[in-house]
Order: C-alpha cells, then sequence, then structure tokens
C-alpha cells in the first residue's frame, strides 16, 4: 500500500451503517427471491441438451472458415425443431445442437418405423451428419454425443443432489466452526444466492446446462468465502467489545472487510469478464453466470448473512473460540 495508494478503494476506516439499513435490504432480497421464484414458474429454465436429452455435433470445416448461415440453412430442411448453431475455439470450429426429439418426428425424416427415443436421436443424428456432408466442401467430425431422456433425467437429479449436498455440508461446516447462529445466517444467505441465480436464468432465458451447475456450485463457495470472512471478523470484535451493541459490532466488522472484499470481488470481475468478452459462446453463459453470483454473493454477505445475526440472538461467548478460517 505504502508504493501504491491507488490500490485502497476506501478509506482505512469507513463507517457505513450497513445494519440499520437491513429492513431495507431484507426486503429488497424478499423481493427479488420472490421475483426469481415467479419467474422460474411462468417462464421456467432453458435447459440445455444435457438436460433436456438430444445431439451434440463438434466439428471442423478447417482450412476454410465455417460458414453458420450456410449450415443453419443445410439443417433448417431437416425440420427438426431446436436447432442451434455456434462457433468455438477457431473460426472454422462448429458446434451443433440438436434438441431431443419424438418417434414421430424421427420416422418422418427417416421414412421408417422408430423403435424407441434413443433410435429417434440416433436418426437425428445420421440425418445432420448427412447434410451437413453433403452441404460443406469438407468437414471433420470432432465428437459426437447422443444424450437420451433417461440420461437426462439423470443428470438433472445428480445436478440438483449437488447443490443440495453442498448447502448441508456448508451448514455443518459453519456451525462446527462456529455456532448455529452463525450456520443459519450463512445457509439463508447460500440459499438466497442459488435462487437468485436460477431467477436470473429464468429472466434471461440463458441455456441452463451443466455448466451452469458447476457455475451455482462455484457462486455458493465464493460466496461462502465472503461470508466466513466477515463472520471471523464479527466474532474477534465480539470478543474485543464484550458489551458493546451486537448492531454496532457487526458494522464495524463489516467495514473492517469492506476493502478486502472490494478488491477481491472486483479482480474477480475482471477476470470472468474477460471470459465472457474473449471466451466466445463455449464459455460466455458460464462467465455471466459467475459475474451475477460475485455480485450476488457480495451483497448477501454483507446485506443477508450479517444483519441475520441480529435475528437469531448469536451469543457474545463465541467469540472466544476459535481461530481465523479464511483471509
Amino acid at each position: 500500500m505504502k508504493y501504491f495508494p491507488f490500490v485502497r478503494l476506501l478509506p482505512a476506516e469507513t463507517q457505513f451503517g450497513f445494519i440499520r439499513m437491513r429492513v431495507i435490504a431484507f426486503a429488497v432480497s424478499l423481493l427479488m427471491v420472490l421475483g426469481s421464484v415467479g419467474a422460474f414458474f411462468v417462464f421456467g429454465l432453458n435447459l440445455g441438451i444435457d438436460f433436456r436429452g438430444g445431439t451434440t455435433i463438434a466439428l471442423s470445416t478447417a482450412p476454410e472458415t465455417a460458414d453458420l448461415g450456410q449450415i443453419r440453412s443445410a439443417l433448417s430442411d431437416l425440420n427438426l425443431g431446436d436447432v442451434q448453431v455456434q462457433e468455438f475455439g477457431s473460426s472454422s470450429d462448429v458446434l451443433v445442437r440438436v434438441a431431443m426429439i419424438d418417434i414421430e418426428t424421427a420416422e418422418q425424416i427417416t421414412g421408417a418405423p422408430v423403435e424407441d427415443f434413443e433410435a429417434a436421436q440416433q436418426a437425428a443424428r445420421r440425418a445432420v451428419q448427412a447434410a451437413l456432408t453433403e452441404s460443406l466442401e469438407s468437414v471433420e467430425y470432432l465428437s459426437v454425443e447422443v444424450v437420451g431422456p433417461q440420461v437426462s433425467s439423470e443428470l438433472v437429479a445428480a445436478g440438483t443432489t449437488a447443490v443440495i449436498v453442498a448447502l448441508i455440508l456448508m451448514l455443518l461446516y459453519i456451525w462446527l466452526r462456529f455456532e448455529w447462529q452463525y450456520s443459519v445466517g450463512a445457509v439463508v444467505a447460500l440459499i438466497h444466492d442459488v435462487i437468485l441465480t436460477i431467477g436470473f436464468f429464468a429472466v434471461t432465458q440463458l441455456e441452463f446446462n451443466l455448466p451452469t451447475i458447476a457455475a451455482i456450485l462455484t457462486i455458493v463457495g465464493y460466496s461462502m468465502n465472503d461470508t466466513v470472512v466477515v463472520y471471523d471478523r464479527i466474532r474477534e470484535m465480539f470478543r474485543k467489545y464484550k458489551t458493546r451493541p451486537t448492531p454496532d459490532v457487526l458494522d464495524e466488522a463489516i467495514n473492517a472487510t469492506l476493502s478486502r472484499t472490494i478488491l477481491t470481488s472486483g479482480t474477480t470481475l475482471v477476470a470472468i469478464v474477460s471470459m465472457a468478452v474473449i471466451g466466445g459462446p463455449a464459455l460466455e453463459v458460464f462467465a455471466l453466470a459467475l459475474i451475477w453470483g460475485v455480485v450476488i454473493g457480495t451483497y448477501s454477505s454483507i446485506f443477508v448473512a450479517a444483519p441475520l445475526l441480529t435475528l437469531t440472538g448469536v451469543k457474545r461467548e463465541s467469540g472466544e473460540e476459535g481461530g481465523a478460517l479464511a483471509v
């Protein structure tokens, strides 16, 4: 800091009254949560092929640059329904996604009876490859993945389980290292972040797929780290000020970690925004989810997790135990 004074974004000791704004913050969070739940039931999620089932084909037209318009035109004649075509990697690499089709559509394409959904997806895959081979001068198929309805339903269950298990383990961790009042605040903040992230996808209709689940788990970890830093400072402040009112102690702890929080979130956002801008379509949705998650996670650590301690009746004696959990 001595040689780089511009790094310090805030004065050494800020005195913002975060806890005084807790009623407004709780109201805003409640409205956002209700809005997210409403958007989920009204708009639903734009589930990707991972969760709906379908076919993903990665191909290369090297040395020629891929003509996405020509590829879309060739596939539109097949009447396969939802078909997505996008570049990934170099300008000659293309990713084609075909949503799961029903048996009737597959029979119209093949002109022959189709036994089941798995056979229908294989028929769609063959039709897409035949159309692309005929339309493009040079094409090399890098990978072909077919996800059936049973596999997609298993992925939905596995993704949901991963998020729930992560929340439970976070609750147990905070409970063991602090006390149950802290764990309630931390898990409520995490659930708040997860619901708002799902609401973000419902409103924007960005594709919700397995990388999105990875983004949500990353958000959970990032938000928990921020919350633990604030909680650890709160515990230190309780040890230092044994008779000071709880809201004042919480305010001082949040202000003491505020510069660190802003610097950490800011540098993280720089990296993620770069990923969103430069990474292309393959990373765009993942990066956008992380950007939203970092912003919401930082907000919830300050305006949800810490103020909730005024409602759970945290004990001052808890400040006598344990050490630092995060830096």
